[in-house]
C-alpha cells in the first residue's frame, strides 16, 4: 500500500459496522430533510445511524455517538442555518474529521439552505454562534473553527433552491454508487496480489495533486485486470467520480468508442441519460465536464491508441489529483501515450505458483503428500502463468490419482484450448512477418542468440530489427543476456497454430522440428510442398547413431527456406536440395559436395562446419545473394570453391581444413 496515505491502508483493511453517520442540528432538518434522506438511504438498503437509534434510556449518548462515528465508512454533514450553534454538532464533527484522517472515512457535507463561504468563514449565523461558544466554550473554538474549514472544503452537495427529492434522490445514488463494495475485496484466492498491488499504489502515489496515467503491461493470462479491478475496488471511494471500462479491445471493435464514451460519462457524472452526436462529441464532452472533477478511470484490455486519444487523451481532461490505469499488452500503447509509469506483470514465483494450484485443486494453501509430484508436472506446464493455473487447478479439482495421471499424459499430446484462446489474441494482432518471427522463435529459435536469431530472420527477408521489437512490446518475446526467450506456454502456442489444421499429417505443416516428424516425412518421401522451415538438432547424444533417411524427399519440398541439421549421422547426401533455400546450415554434412543441380539465387547463409565435402561445388556457380559460407573443421577439404559466380560474398571461414592444399 502507499505508505504516504494511511487513509487509503486503514480504508482498505477495516470492516464498517455501518455505511453512513448522519449529523445535523436536530431542530433544523430531523422531521424535515433529514428524516426523507434517511428514509431514502434505508430504502435503498444503505445501513445508516443517525443519533436517535438504537439508543436505549439511560445509555451515555455520547460515548455511543463516537463510537458509531468511527464504525462509519461515511459520514454526511448536514451543514444547517443553525449547526454551529450545537456544541454536542460540533463535537461530532470534529469527530468526524479526525477518522476521516486516521480511519480512512470518507466525508460529504451537505450545504443545506446555507452558503458553503458562511461554512468556510464562519459568517451570518455561524459568527453568531461562536460569538457565544468564545464566551462559554473559549478552548474548544479552535478546534471547532478548524473542524467547519476543513469540512467546508470538502466535495459535497449545495441545495439552494431547488427540489428536495431531487436532491436527495442525487445524494443517495451517489452514496450507493460508492458503496458497491461496502467492503475490500476477499483477495485470499488472489495469490501473490498483495506484492502486485503494493507496486502499482506506489506508482498511483494517491493523495497527490497531480493527474497520473499509470500502464499495467503483461502477456495474456498473467493478471493485470485482476490487478486493476483489486485496486479500483479500493480506493474508488476516494475519488469524486469513477469509471472501469473492461474489455475495451472486444466492446470497441464491437459497437465503437461511442458507447464507452457513454459508459464513462454517465459513470463518473452519475447521469442516466447522456446525449453525445460521435465521438469528437464525446470527446469534448469529457474534456468539458470532467476537466474539474477527481476522478478514477481504468481502461481494461487497450489495444488501439485510438482508444486512448477518445478515451483519456490527455491528463488535463481530469480534474487535480485523478487517477487513469491502462491494462494493456501493447506497451508501445503507453510509451506513445507518456504515461507516468508502467507496471509490468510478472509471472507467479514457484511458491505462489504451487500455492494458487493448490487452492484451485484442493482448497487447501498445499497439495497431500501423494499428489505432490503430479503438482509438479502440470505447474511444469503452467510456467507460473496465473491462467493456465487457475484452468489446470479447477479441472483436476475433486478428480483421482487416476484421473490426474490421464489428463497429463492428455495435455502431454493434446493442447488446452482454453489457455492457448487467451494467449492467441496477441498473435492474431500480428502482421504477417511478426506472425513468422514468432513462429520461427516457437519452432526453432527460442533461447537462441541475438545475433543468430537476427541472421537467420534476416536471411528469410523477415525484417527482425521492427518484427522482434513488436514482439517485446506485445510482450510475446522477452530479451535478457543477449538472448531472445519466448514463455512455454506461448511457445507451445506457436506450434500448435503450425500443425493444428493437420494435426497427423506433418508433410503438410509449413515447419517441423522434432525428430519423430522429420524422420516419418523423409522416410515416406511423401508430398511436401507446404513446408518452409526444417530445423533439426540431435545434439551429442546422437552423434554416432546412423539415420537412414530417403533424402530425394528434399527433392519435393519446392518452398524450402530454412534447412538446418546439426549432428545427425548419415550415409550419404541428397541428390537434389531446394533451389528457394535462403538459409543452408547442414553440420556433419554426409556428401563430399553439394548437388550438382543445387543452383539457388536465394541462398543467402552456407554453413556446412565438420563435413565431409571435398569440393564444395565444380567450376564456377552463381550465387548472387550468397554472403557467408563456412566450411569449418571439414577434414576432407582439399580445395576452395570457385567464388568468381558470388558477388556479395563477405565471409569466407576454412579454419580447421586441413587437407586444403587448392585456394
Amino acid at each position: 500500500m502507499d505508505t504516504k496515505n494511511p487513509s487509503s491502508s486503514a480504508c482498505s483493511s477495516r470492516k464498517w459496522k455501518y455505511d453512513v453517520f448522519l449529523s445535523f442540528r436536530g431542530e433544523d432538518t430531523r422531521k424535515s430533510f433529514t428524516d426523507h434522506l434517511y428514509t431514502t438511504l434505508k430504502q435503498k438498503g444503505i445501513f445508516t445511524f443517525r443519533d436517535d437509534e438504537k439508543l436505549e434510556r439511560g445509555e451515555p449518548i455520547k460515548p455511543k455517538l463516537l463510537k458509531a462515528i468511527e464504525e462509519s465508512r461515511f459520514a454526511i454533514v448536514i451543514l444547517s442555518k443553525n449547526y454551529a450553534s450545537s456544541t454536542w454538532c460540533l463535537d461530532e464533527l470534529v469527530k468526524i474529521m479526525e477518522c476521516k484522517e486516521s480511519m480512512g472515512s470518507i466525508v460529504y457535507p451537505i450545504f443545506y439552505d446555507v452558503d458553503p463561504s458562511a461554512v468556510r468563514k464562519q459568517t451570518v449565523t455561524y459568527a453568531q454562534a461562536f460569538v457565544k461558544h468564545e464566551k462559554e466554550n473559549i478552548e474548544k473554538v479552535h478546534m471547532w473553527r478548524a473542524a467547519l474549514i476543513e469540512v467546508a472544503n470538502l466535495s459535497g452537495w449545495y441545495l439552494h433552491d431547488g427540489y428536495e427529492s431531487e436532491f436527495i434522490r442525487h445524494i443517495v445514488e451517489s452514496i450507493s454508487h460508492k458503496l458497491r463494495y461496502p467492503f475490500p475485496r476477499n483477495t485470499k484466492g488472489l495469490v501473490g496480489i498483495d506484492s502486485r498491488v503494493e507496486e502499482l499504489m506506489s506508482l498511483l502515489a494517491i493523495g497527490s495533486n497531480d493527474v497520473r496515467i499509470i500502464g499495467i503491461w503483461g502477456m495474456g493470462g498473467t493478471g493485470k485486470t485482476t490487478l486493476a479491478r483489486v485496486v479500483y475496488e479500493m480506493v474508488f471511494s476516494e475519488f469524486e467520480g469513477d469509471c472501469f471500462i473492461p474489455n475495451v479491445r472486444i466492446e470497441s471493435e464491437k459497437s465503437g468508442l461511442l458507447p464507452l464514451q457513454q459508459k464513462l460519462i454517465r459513470d463518473i457524472l452519475m447521469e442516466k441519460n447522456v446525449n453525445i452526436r460521435d465521438v469528437d462529441d464525446g470527446v469534448l464532452m469529457i474534456m468539458n465536464r470532467l476537466c474539474h472533477k477527481r476522478i478514477l478511470l481504468v481502461l481494461d484490455d487497450v489495444n488501439d491508441f485510438n482508444q486512448l486519444e477518445k478515451l483519456a487523451g490527455e491528463s488535463n481532461w481530469f480534474g487535480p489529483g485523478s487517477r487513469v490505469i491502462i491494462t494493456t499488452r501493447e506497451e508501445h500503447l503507453l510509451k506513445m501515450h507518456t504515461v507516468c509509469g508502467i507496471y509490468e506483470v510478472e509471472e507467479l514465483k514457484e511458491i505462489e505458483a504451487l500455492r494458487l494450484f493448490s487452492l484451485k485443486a484442493f482448497k487447501e494453501d498445499h497439495p497431500p503428500k501423494d499428489y505432490l509430484e503430479l503438482s509438479a508436472y502440470f505447474l511444469n506446464y503452467a510456467k507460473g502463468l496465473p491462467l493456465a493455473i487457475v484452468v489446470l487447478g479447477s479441472f483436476l479439482c475433486n478428480k483421482s490419482k487416476e484421473e490426474w495421471e490421464s489428463a497429463l499424459d492428455r495435455l502431454k499430446k493434446y493442447p488446452e484450448r482454453g489457455i492457448f484462446k487467451i494467449l492467441e489474441i496477441s498473435f492474431d494482432g500480428l502482421q504477417d512477418t511478426e506472425k513468422e518471427i514468432f513462429l520461427h522463435i516457437a519452432c526453432f529459435l527460442n533461447m537462441k542468440d541475438k545475433d543468430y536469431i537476427v541472421e537467420i530472420l534476416d536471411c528469410l527477408g523477415l525484417f527482425p530489427k521492427i518484427g522482434l521489437k513488436v514482439l517485446i512490446e506485445k510482450s510475446l518475446v522477452k530479451y535478457f543476456e543477449n538472448k531472445y526467450w519466448m514463455h512455454e506456454l506461448l511457445q507451445r502456442m506457436g506450434q500448435d497454430i503450425i500443425c493444428r489444421d493437420y494435426p497427423q499429417e506433418p508433410g503438410k505443416w509449413s515447419k517441423m522440428w522434432l525428430y519423430k516428424d522429420i524422420h516419418n516425412v523423409l522416410m515416406k518421401n511423401t508430398e511436401t510442398e507446404a513446408i518452409q522451415g526444417l530445423v533439426l538438432e540431435l545434439g551429442e547424444l546422437h552423434k554416432s547413431e546412423t539415420i537412414h533417411w530417403n533424402l530425394e524427399a528434399f527433392s519435393k519440398m519446392p518452398n524450402l527456406k530454412l534447412l538446418i541439421i546439426h549432428d545427425v549421422h548419415l550415409l550419404h547426401g541428397p541428390k537434389n536440395l531446394p533451389n528457394g533455400l535462403r538459409y543452408l546450415d547442414w553440420s556433419r554434412y554426409p556428401g563430399k559436395s553439394l548437388p550438382s543441380s543445387f543452383q539457388s539465387n536465394e541462398l543467402v547463409e552456407l554453413s556446412m562446419c565438420h563435413s565431409k565435402i571435398m569440393r564444395l561445388w565444380e567450376g564456377i556457380k552463381h550465387y548472387d545473394k550468397l554472403k557467408s559460407i563456412k566450411l569449418n573443421d571439414s577434414l576432407n577439404l582439399i580445395a576452395t570453391p570457385n567464388v568468381t559466380g558470388v558477388p556479395n560474398l563477405k565471409k569466407l571461414v576454412f579454419k580447421g581444413c586441413i587437407k586444403l592444399c587448392e585456394v
